[in-house]
Order: structure tokens, then sequence, then C-alpha cells
């Protein structure tokens, strides 16, 4: 064969069996999205269920970067605290093993091509047919990684890659330095995981050179190794610019990985003599084994080494909260954060279905912070101080410019998200949120807008009659129950039927209120009660208001037919 050909084809097979689990990943979250967001819940119980969420959840995405992103986030956010986070890790480390075993099952010694291209024809009718179309997306995901790793099988043979000298002569020099060795490959391992991005790649790769015998198992063993390190890494770059305790989360999965490898390196060859025996394996012996066998062996090694690991580990876990609490130590931090996004800063960004749950999360925070502006609103009505009047107005100018940003933010990365393999369902519910984004944003302006008139009011020394400032109070107090309200639908992102009716009332209310309030101006002022400059201040006030309430219910009927339209 072609020596150029054959590389091609061997670069050509890796990149499909990534791309092929990306596909397979994200048809996954398309068919369960909502249902791996709900999973998500239950990571904050205890330890073990943290350890079978993370594997779980990294068994169905087929993504242990996607589940450890995601859980550096939430603790960036203060969903989850460290320690639960550590657990989740630990349990993302033991699912990702669950990818060799496909390549294993793959790898059988049938040919894989007949059932890869029978299942992509299934796959392209029900993607065309829009019946099941996310479940066609996972079977052509599923065909592409067989696809992949059955190439790269047959090209490794037809390469006859023992047979080329210089190759072997490359492992047979590198294979003979004991420890030396085991260091150099498990090097190798953590440099091309963190170069490829993707251990399942590595893996495969690994898999395939074992098993046409050019790589000694032990090595092969060893380069696995070095795949758990180099995973590790990406999750720190992208920490980088999170918060300390994300930082700390994603440093206690290279903590918790290097303790795995140092341990195993003190009992290397007694414990992989043991793993291959119990596949009647000698590792001294291994030429004329089973192809089949040493792929095995690998995935076997890879798991057991994740699971005593974890089993390990599992009872220290404040210990381990400690070290990395001392390794990365506390520095002194601004106290208000309010102009930073908790859930979605730092450029974290898991998978794109998955990606929803914290997105909703950050629209729940928004919401928070308009209602904080309600607050100061009533605040700055009743401040008589000039120096705290001053104090309060600056504060609501300036969560109207966090308001601005937050829109920007979180709709750019609704958009990223977007961008994504979504299933419809969710881009009807991007859409939703986008929605909900601006009508939030609307939210702060009101009440910027409403601060404005108050300094009018203030700086002209316009004085209201007791009828007045008894019908703003009661504006205020309708409009605080209505984004009260509107806080709690977000922080359930749902509302029920009974609810949305509540919620429909109080605004006919919040109308019905400043209808009566205009016609009653409008006779005040005829009537000498107060003069014009007073009454158009006193509507201008009554009338954001009642603006301000449009824009609540505008997001709670958002919310609702998000919860309804299903």
């Amino acid at each position: 064969m072609n020596l150029a050909l054959s590389i091609i084809t061997l670069i050509g097979s890796v990149a499909m069996l990534m791309y092929g689990m990306k596909v397979m990943s994200e048809g996954l979250q398309k068919m369960a999205g909502s249902k791996l967001s709900n999973v998500l819940g239950t990571m904050t119980t205890n330890r073990f269920m943290g350890v079978l969420t993370g594997a779980g959840i990294t068994a169905a995405v087929q993504s242990s970067t996607a589940t450890t992103v995601m859980t550096v986030s939430f603790v960036s956010a203060g969903i989850l605290s460290l320690a639960q986070a550590i657990s989740v890790i630990m349990g993302a480390n033991i699912g990702t093993t669950f990818t060799a075993w496909i390549m294993v099952l793959g790898g059988a010694s049938f040919d894989m091509r007949l059932v890869v291209y029978a299942t992509i024809v299934l796959a392209v009718a029900l993607i065309y047919t829009k019946k099941n179309a996310n479940l066609g997306d996972f079977l052509i995901g599923l065909a592409l990684m067989l696809l992949g790793l059955t190439t790269l099988k047959l090209n490794a043979t037809e390469m006859k890659l023992d047979e080329i000298e210089s190759v072997h002569n490359f492992f047979q020099s590198t294979s003979g330095w004991g420890y030396g060795s085991y260091f150099l490959y498990l090097l190798i391992g953590g440099v091309l995981t963190f170069a490829v991005q993707s251990s399942a790649a590595i893996m495969a790769i690994t898999m395939t050179l074992c098993s046409v015998g050019v790589l000694p198992i032990d090595m092969g063993i060893a380069l696995v190794l070095g795949e758990n390190i180099g995973t590790t890494i990406t999750s720190n770059i992208v920490a980088l610019s999170a918060s300390v305790q994300a930082r700390r989360a994603a440093m206690a999965h290279l903590v918790f990985n290097l303790f795995g490898v140092v341990w195993v390196l003190c009992v290397f060859r007694p414990f992989v003599s043991m793993v291959c025996s119990w596949w009647g394996v000698d590792l001294n012996s291994t030429n004329g084994v089973d192809p089949l066998k040493l792929s095995a062996i690998l995935a076997t090694f890879h798991t057991t080494f994740n699971v005593i690991n974890t089993c390990i580990l599992i009872g220290f876990i404040k210990y381990l909260e400690k070290l990395v609490m001392i390794i990365i130590p506390s520095k002194p931090e601004q106290k208000d954060t309010d102009s930073q996004l908790r859930f979605i800063s730092g450029g974290l960004m898991s998978t794109s279905e998955l990606s929803i749950l914290q997105a909703w999360k950050e629209i729940h925070v928004f919401a928070v912070r308009t209602q904080r502006m309600v607050g100061m609103i009533h605040d700055l009505y009743g401040e008589q101080d000039e120096t705290q009047f001053t104090k309060i107005f600056s504060r609501i100018e300036k969560y109207e410019g966090i308001c601005d940003r937050m829109e920007y933010e979180i709709a750019q990365y609704l958009n990223n998200v977007a961008d994504g393999r979504l299933s419809d369902q969710s881009k009807h519910e991007v859409h939703k949120m986008l929605r909900i984004v601006s009508e939030l944003e609307s939210v702060g302006d009101a009440n910027y807008n409403l601060s404005r008139y108050i300094k009018h009011k203030h700086e002209n020394k316009i004085q209201y009659t007791e009828y007045q400032d008894k019908n703003v109070e009661m504006m205020m107090y309708l409009l605080s129950g209505a984004e009260t309200k509107m806080v709690e639908a977000l922080e359930r992102v749902n509302i029920t039927q009974d609810e949305f009716l509540e919620m429909t009332n109080m605004e006919n209310e919040i109308n019905n209120f400043r209808d009566e309030l205009k016609m009653q101006n409008m006779q005040h002022i005829t009537d000498k009660e107060y003069d014009y400059t007073t009454g158009v201040n006193y509507m201008d006030i009554i009338l954001e208001l009642e603006k301000m309430g449009d824009y609540i219910i505008n997001v709670e009927e958002a919310v609702y037919e998000h919860k309804h339209d299903k």
C-alpha cells in the first residue's frame, strides 16, 4: 500500500472516529438533554451519588470533558461545593472508560463494515423522513465512530507496521529502559492527548498499535496512563479565567489522576500482570495473542485503574479539597460581583444541549438583579438625605449598565449554543430564552427611567400630595409582587396554568389602576390640587411602572409557552 495514502487514511480514520463520537454524543443529548439536566440535580445528595452521576452522564454523552467542564462551571457559579464537584469528576473518570469498551466491541474479528453501512442507511432514512431524527443522528455518529475504528485497524494491518524496520526499532529501542520507558510513554500519551484534545482517539491508536504487535502491552498501558493526565489539562486551561473555586475543581481532577498514576507505577508490573492474567495472557509473552484480547486488556486496565483509584480516594475527598485549596489559595476579590456572569463566565462552554441548563440559571440570576433594582427604586423614592440619594441613584445607574452587559453576553452565549447541533425542541427553547433576556433588559431600562423621574422630582423639590404618594407606593407594591412571581418562575423554569392566570389578573389590575390614575390626575390638575409639572412627573412614574408590568408579564408568558407548547 502506498505510504502517503496509508498516512492520509490513518489521519482520516482518526478524524472520522473523533467526529463520529461528537455526533453520537450530541445525538444522545438531543434525545435526552432535558432528562440529563434533571439528573444533574442529584449531584448534591452525597459523594456516592456524585460518583454515580458523573459516571452515568459521561457514559451517556461519551465525553468526560463535557461533564468536567460543566461541573467546573457549576462550582464557579456556587451551585456545587468543591467536595461535591470532586466526587462527580471521579465518576466522570470511570464513565470515560466505557468508550474503550465500545472500541473493543467494535473491533471484533468479523468485518464491521457491513453493520456500519447498514446503520448509516437506517440513520439517513430516519434523518430525511424526520421520524426520530435524533436517533438518526446518534446512529450515524455510532456508525462513523465504528467505521473510523475499523478503518484504523485495517489500515494498520495493511501497512504492516510490525514489518517496518524503523517503527519496529523505535518501539524496541524505547521499550527496554524499565521505568524510564514507562515515564517516556506516559509523557507521550499526555502530550498527544492534550494536542489532539481527545483521549478516545489516542486510546484507539494505542489499541491498534498493541493489537498488530508493534507496541508492547505494558508500553501501551503506560500510554493509557499518560492519556489520563493529558485529558485533565484541558479543563485546567479552560478554568484559568474562571473563579478560584472553578480552578480548584479543575486542579482536583489533575491531582486525582496524578495520584492514581503514582500509586499504579509503584506496582506497575504486578498490576499489569494481574490484568493480563484475567484474559489468560502472560505479560512476558504476548506474541501470537489474539489482537482482540490485547485491546480488551487495555480497556480492562483503564476501567480497573479508575475504579480502584476512586475507591481509594472517595473517603479522602475532604483532604483532597484542602490540598487543592493550598495549591490554589484564595485571593482578595471584589465583594460586588454583580457585574459578573455566574454560570457562563470565563468561556466555560459545555456541550450544546447541556449548556441550555446553565443559560437558564444565568437568566434567573439576571431576573434577581432586576428585582434588586425594584427594591432600590423604592428606597430612592423615599430617601430624603442628599448623600444617600446620590449613592442609591449611582447604584441603580450601575445596575442598568450591568443589565445591558448581561443581555449582550447571555444572548451571545445562546447564539453560540444555537450554532451546535440542537434538537428542534432546544432550538425553540433558545428562541424563548432570547425573548426573555430582551424583556429582562427592558425591565432594567424601566427601573433606570424611574430613577431619572424620581431624581427630577428630588432635584426640583416637587412635592406630591399624600394621595399621590399612596398611589405610587401601591403601584410599586403591585410591581414588586409581579417581579417576585417572575423570579420564582424563572428559578423553576416552570409556571402552572393557575399561576399564569394569577399573573394575568395582576397585570390587569396594574393596567386598570393606571387608567384610573390617569383620569384622576387630569381631574386633580383641573381642580388645582397640584400643578401641571407635578402631575406630569407623577404620571411619568406611574406609566413607567405600568410598562415594567408589561415586560414582566411578557417574561411569564414566554416561560408559560415554553412549558406548555412541548
